[in-house]
């Protein structure tokens, strides 16, 4: 490869590691505002100021390490403050958690490289205050060593462990923008630290590529740190190094473990003592982060070979050949457990969306001068995690809400009988093929009467309209509706609820209001767990084909003329000594040929309760390549997308909940009742009151 080639090489996998860096930090971050705010409810507790300052320690020598000097520089002067908080010297309180909180603000804006004149000032800023709190002056500029500085061993001390430490970078680290000095550097700063360079790896001179790593270390380190800190130091070069942390202790003559003992595990040949050292395998070697546009198109390909499948699948079925269908039903097999693979990988846990809210509470909570506490319940439930990333915003303008409408100020709390602090709780819950995210709290819930009242000054409804409990709090999600009184800087403009709706329709979902007067409010999700491929059973009216989700899906019975008869011509089934109201599809879709003299009724759950849908045939079970209908076809809500069968036709995906809505709506017009003043604003997220639930 030329020259010019292998800077190309070395820029690229500059940018690739950088970009691991930035991923790996952001997770820190996030990590780190967790333990800043149980810190701020437990100021005393170590291990949390433990995990905060290894946190920043890891952030900074990385940061030095592959680039962001300013980063490293301004995360050094935090890390210093914490170090004052391990060993006693500052107490934990509301000051110096806010200015950690605004600094890994600052941290994410340094990550994106998006510093300006602005940002500058306010990190100034942040560290002067820092400075003034701690009482510590400026601190040398961290990663901007000239010289490896080696501290001394001193022994002695009960809490001192010592630990030997192999380091060997593997050939290309320097071609991603890493400076092995630095992490031994970082290493210096836990403790006593004595190194011996092995140079038995270098080529001759004329075989030297200068950029390559042939130089690895042998090192003992003197450190009150764990074997997890001193792993820290190595977190984003662990993959492409050979790395070994053991504990040692190796007596001299007298029995004692000082310096000279230390010399002694130094000069000793590696491998002696029959292999004394065991090689340490990275923790998570076992582990592959991948970007998620290429897990995208990955799920997109399984889509296209469900699809394939099923095309092989129906031709066998026509052959009637045994090879055929031989090979079908293994593809069919393969296909599955391929599928399955793939779904499961995109489901990932929905606590890093939620714990990301406890900062967005304290900070509201400060603004507004409240006391509330956010609880978490169910943050390993998985979901796809496009639907995930579709999350953070609804459940950020229902949180705001709830602390601007829904909370109340202390004194009238105590007034009202209830505790000072109050809650709101976060939690999420598998229900089927669906999860349900809910956010509730316990403050003065909604005012029905003022919600009616602002809608008939808008316009929304009749001044006479009677107005279920549903259909009032079906009012909050339309557009710039809203009964504060004045705008604030946390809401008041009728913006937010309406986002929760159309994101809410977006993915599919339904909406459940459920609020008692002086009690609370509570705000249920229903989500689908997938966007992507679905259990399906396929029915047909006619020549036309359904999918219903196969998850939500009972039971079949079958309706014959006799049983339409004994029901006086009301859509009720007998279903076992319960009454199961039905839709014809034929009837609901227009389809306009003679229905047959032997139906089939599918018994689904809904929102609603459970409902049949008459079909004319009862195709099978398949797996659903969920398509998007498109954006001219955003506005119909019974239908959730589309999928491609086999033999290369069409079939539309029925959406249960919504369905029933269409109907329910339907029958009440054609009765002569008035019907919903919300009509089609409602944009099919449903929601429903305490009272029906």
């Amino acid at each position: 490869m030329s020259s010019r080639g292998n800077k190309l090489s070395s820029a690229a996998n500059a940018d690739q590691f950088k970009q691991s860096f930035r991923e790996e930090a952001r997770e820190i971050l996030v990590d780190l505002e967790s333990a800043l705010l149980e810190l701020h409810k437990t100021p005393t507790d170590q291990e949390l100021v433990g995990r905060v300052f290894r946190g920043l320690h890891t952030i900074k020598g990385s940061g030095a390490m592959f680039g962001f000097e300013a980063l490293a520089v301004f995360t050094h002067n935090l890390e210093n403050a914490f170090d004052e908080v391990r060993n006693g010297r500052l107490l934990v309180g509301s000051e110096l958690i806010d200015l950690t909180l605004s600094a890994l603000d600052q941290l994410r804006a340094m990550l994106e490289e998006r510093e300006n004149a602005e940002q500058t000032s306010i990190c100034a800023r942040i560290l002067s205050r820092l400075r003034h709190l701690t009482g510590i002056s400026e601190s040398p500029k961290a990663g901007h060593q000239a010289s490896l500085p080696v501290k001394p061993i001193l022994p002695g001390s009960e809490r001192i462990s010592q630990w030997e430490i192999h380091f060997a970078p593997g050939p290309d680290l320097l071609l991603n923008g890493s400076n092995p000095l630095l992490i031994l550097s970082e290493l210096c700063q836990l403790g006593g630290l004595s190194v011996k360079a092995s140079m038995d790896m270098l080529p001759p001179l004329d075989q030297l590529d200068p950029e390559h790593s042939y130089v690895s270390w042998d090192m003992v380190l003197a450190t009150s740190a764990g074997r997890d800190a001193i792993r820290d130091v190595f977190i984003f070069i662990e993959d492409c190094c050979e790395l070994s942390i053991e504990p040692i202790g190796v007596p001299d003559k007298s029995g004692a473990t000082g310096p000279d003992a230390v010399a002694a595990a130094l000069e000793e040949p590696r491998g002696a003592n029959g292999g004394r050292r065991v090689y340490d395998k990275p923790d998570n070697a076992s582990s592959l982060r991948v970007p998620a546009v290429k897990l995208d198109q990955f799920v997109d390909l399984v889509g296209e070979l469900v699809t394939v499948q099923a095309r092989l699948a129906e031709l066998a079925a026509r052959r009637d050949d045994p090879e055929i269908a031989e090979v079908s039903e293994e593809i069919e097999r393969l296909t599955s457990a391929l599928r399955e693979n793939s779904m499961n990988i995109r489901m990932t846990p929905i606590r890093g969306t939620f714990e990301k809210f406890r900062r967005l509470v304290h900070d509201l909570a400060r603004d507004l001068a409240k006391d509330v506490e956010l609880t978490l319940e169910g943050a390993d439930t998985e979901l796809d995690k496009t639907v995930i990333d579709q999350l953070g915003d609804p459940l950020m303008h229902l949180i705001r809400n709830s602390m601007d409408h829904g909370i109340e100020q202390r004194d009238v709390r105590l007034q009202r009988g209830k505790p000072a602090i109050a809650k709101i709780h976060l939690s999420a819950r598998h229900s089927g093929a669906c999860v349900l995210i809910t956010v509730s709290d316990d403050g003065a819930g909604i005012n029905a009467d003022a919600v009616r009242k602002r809608a008939v000054e808008k316009g929304l409804v009749p001044h006479d309209a009677q107005l279920s409990e549903a259909e009032t709090f079906a009012l909050l999600f339309q557009p710039g509706f809203s009964t504060a009184k004045q705008v604030t800087d946390v809401s008041g403009r009728g913006v937010g609820m309406d986002v929760v709706r159309q994101r809410v329709d977006s993915l599919r979902g339904t909406i459940d209001v459920a609020s008692k007067p002086g009690l609370g409010t509570r705000v249920t999700l229903r989500l689908p767990l997938t966007l992507a491929i679905i259990d399906g059973l396929l029915v047909a009216v006619s020549d036309a084909c359904f999918v219903l989700p196969l998850a939500s899906t009972l039971e079949c019975i079958e309706l014959t003329a006799a049983d339409i008869d004994r029901s006086n011509g009301k859509h009720v089934a007998h279903v076992r000594g319960e009454i199961v109201p039905y839709i014809r599809l034929r009837e609901h879709f227009h389809v306009a040929t003679p229905r047959p003299d032997l139906e089939q009724i599918m018994v689904v759950e809904t929102g609603e309760g459970r409902f049949g849908f008459v079909v004319d045939r009862v195709l099978g079970d398949c797996q659903t390549v969920i398509k998007s209908l498109g954006r001219i076809y955003r506005h119909v809500q019974a239908i959730s997308g589309a999928t491609i069968l086999g033999d290369g036709r069409v079939a539309l995906i029925l959406d249960p909940d919504r369905l029933v809505q269409d109907a329910m709506r339907a029958k009440s017009q054609n009765q002569g009742a008035r019907a919903s003043p919300l009509g089609a604003r409602s944009g099919g997220a449903k929601v429903r009151s305490a009272a029906s639930r």
